[in-house]
């Protein structure tokens, strides 16, 4: 089949439900898309487009074009999804890494490819993203683009740090890395102007007049690991700890070090460390980590937030035999609200009850958008009657919510562990609540 090419590109910075925080912001992403049918990547790239994302997309339909364009582009992203015969995404995902070892790979499936979709995940995909849930594609594209940057980050900084002592003095003058020494007690013997800066002093000679077990490890469990590391082996494997700044500030460090010998050849009883300050890195990978567990336009946990969080519970409910219960929510009347008032209005219908549903939970509960304009709430140390009376709170308050439209929910009850054995079964009690009770609202 001939190769066809279809490009998308919106220059917005900001991605709907985030506060304002930039998703993505620099250049447009780039996709190269393995699928048979362009009005599906259509869906997708207006997805990314809803999402403010900036993209241009190729869209490949057989592996000979697939690999060409691999050897002739460059990319951000490969995105496939199943249709074209004889290829599966677990075949584009081998023929990839072929070609590519690092590249982000994200297979967009069915319901009923669950299996494929496991499978391309144990082969090492940055995620997979169901087709009639494509509110998390955006998302998944921002991490697998910044995971691969935090990645070549990452071994960029290793590869300075395996540098030979061919060059040392080089090292030792970089802005970006501390070096310093000190003895078996923690008392500092040198250190560079970088590491000095790091932590916020005017020079290298005020921070040598400090120590380094009292004054910038914070943690005296890590103090005296970092030591006695030292005195055991002779020097310090790769090792992460929290350290204070000069103004009592913390800072997240990656260390690395060996024992200096003398002159003579003979063991010194001093220790060499490289310090990179990781801070920046660690909070953007903690980002990463809320932006992938949190649904995008409401702000609450995502589908797969609550499935862990589900199955965190149920494990805590057996070993304690304490009951906790689930809500499971629909908004009533979504597409009449979408029809009459347009999309805008139906996501902000989605914001309001995610904004009732937030303010009405204790902070053991979590909050939730399955998809769509379906909610639930996880309430914990919590049974049937309890749960009852949280849902009738709940849709008080949105009944005395005068903004327009009027919003009001079918409401189901499922209480683990009579309700529900596994997360399913709990879910879909829940569900059977809920529609009995839709259907109530119907008839009446």
């Amino acid at each position: 089949m001939p190769q066809a090419q279809q490009n998308e590109e919106h220059s917005a910075h900001h991605a709907p439900g985030t506060n304002g925080t930039a998703i993505y912001r620099r250049r447009t992403v780039r996709l190269l898309v393995a699928h048979d049918r362009l009005s599906d990547v259509d869906l997708w790239l207006q997805e990314l487009k809803r999402a403010q994302f900036a993209v241009s997309a190729e869209v490949v339909q057989t592996p000979e074009d697939f690999a060409a364009r691999l050897g002739a582009e460059q990319y951000d992203v490969v995105l496939a999804s199943g249709g074209i015969p004889n290829w599966t995404g677990a075949r584009v995902l081998e023929l990839l890494r072929l070609q590519d070892e690092n590249m982000p790979f994200i297979y967009l499936g069915t319901d009923v490819e669950r299996d494929v979709m496991e499978k391309c995940i144990a082969q090492g995909a940055s995620d997979c993203v169901y087709r009639n849930r494509l509110a998390r594609l955006p998302v998944a594209v921002a991490i697998a683009v910044e995971q691969r940057s935090l990645r070549e980050e990452r071994n960029r900084a290793e590869v300075e740090l395996r540098r030979s002592e061919a060059h040392y003095h080089a090292l030792s003058e970089n802005p970006h890395y501390g070096i310093f020494r000190f003895d078996p007690n923690g008392q500092f013997l040198a250190a560079n102007k970088a590491l000095a800066a790091m932590l916020g002093y005017e020079s290298a000679s005020e921070l040598v007049a400090m120590n380094l077990a009292e004054h910038i490890i914070r943690d005296p469990v890590e103090r005296t690991q970092l030591l006695e590391a030292y005195r055991q082996k002779g020097h310090i494997d790769p090792i992460e700890m929290e350290w204070k700044r000069k103004d009592g500030t913390p800072m997240r460090v990656r260390l690395s070090g060996r024992r200096v010998d003398s002159d003579l050849g003979a063991p010194d009883e001093s220790c060499e460390i490289i310090a990179e300050d990781v801070t920046a890195l660690r909070a953007s990978e903690d980002n990463l980590r809320r932006l992938a567990a949190t649904d995008a336009l409401t702000g609450l946990a995502n589908y797969r937030k609550l499935a862990e969080t589900l199955e965190s519970e149920m494990k805590r409910s057996d070993r304690t035999g304490r009951a906790f219960a689930v809500l499971a929510f629909d908004l009533n009347g979504m597409k009449l609200v979408n029809d009459m008032y347009g999309y805008l209005t139906g996501n902000r219908a989605l914001q309001r009850l995610a904004d009732t549903l937030r303010l009405s939970c204790r902070s053991i509960d979590t909050p939730a958008r399955c998809g769509g304009d379906e909610f639930a709430i996880i309430l914990p140390e919590t049974g049937a009657r309890e749960a009852g009376l949280a849902a009738r709170r709940i849709c008080d308050c949105l009944a005395d919510d005068n903004e327009e439209p009027r919003l009001s929910v079918s409401v189901g009850v499922g209480v683990h562990p009579e309700d529900g054995s596994n997360v399913n079964t709990l879910l879909q009690r829940a569900d059977r609540e809920l529609y009995k009770m839709k259907g109530l609202q119907k008839s009446a």
